[in-house]
Parts: structure tokens; sequence; C-alpha cells
């Protein structure tokens, strides 16, 4: 069964840490980039940072220095490490999966935008109080 299945969210106080993972199935994982996006209420969902199979990584700029993303392709999962939360910070976030796959993502290398990725999580909320 092909699945993204997100775990480790939770509530923190400004200036806490979380570690959010994502545990895939049903597909080969080292083929795709992975992402991670967010949505607040009321708010369109944003990209928080990807990764490709190569570890090349990319951040959104209201995250750089505070996030950091990580695949494990042995074990098929998808990790966030989330450093100095701010209230911004809270929302639902989701591991994807990119809609291109190994060679075509070589030529078209995906954007963090939620067009280039197809395959979703459920969500796991973060919360992040003043």
């Amino acid at each position: 069964q092909v699945q993204l299945v997100e775990s480790g969210g939770g509530s923190v106080q400004t200036g806490g840490s979380l570690t959010l993972s994502c545990t895939t199935s049903g597909f080969t994982y080292g083929h795709y980039y992975m992402g991670w996006f967010r949505q607040a209420p009321g708010r369109q969902r944003e990209g928080v940072a990807l990764i490709g199979f190569n570890l090349n990584s990319e951040y959104a700029d209201s995250v750089k220095g505070r996030f950091a993303i990580a695949r494990d392709n042995a074990e098929n999962t998808l990790h966030l490490q989330m450093n100095s939360l701010k209230p911004d910070d809270t929302a639902t976030y989701t591991c994807a999966r990119s809609r291109c796959r190994f060679l075509n993502c070589v030529a078209n290398r995906p954007r963090l935008s939620p067009q280039d990725f197809d395959l979703w999580g459920q969500g796991t909320q973060v919360t992040v109080s003043s």
C-alpha cells in the first residue's frame, strides 16, 4: 500500500524544538524527492523544505537556519528537525512525495511547491504557544 504517515507533532512553547517523522511504504523511496509542507487555518499550504535523493535540500526563507530536513533511504523515512519554534510555525505539517521520479527529477527538479508533489500524508499538528 502506497502511503505516507507522519508522527511527532505536538505542543511546545516559543523557542522549543520538535522532530517530525514520515514513514513511507509502497514505492521506491530512494527514487523520489520528498518534502514537508504546512498549512495554518485560513492560509494556503506552503512549502517548508524538500530533499532530493542525492540529499540536496531547499528551505523556505521563513525556516532557514531553524529547521533541518533529513532522509534515511535505508529506512524509507523522512524527518524534519524544528528548532527555535515560533507561534507563526503553528500549522498542520504534511510530508509529500514528488510528482517526478528519478531521472525525470534530474531533468526537472521539483520546486518547493505543492504542484510538484502528488502523494500526501494525513498531517500532524504542531502548535507553538507564546
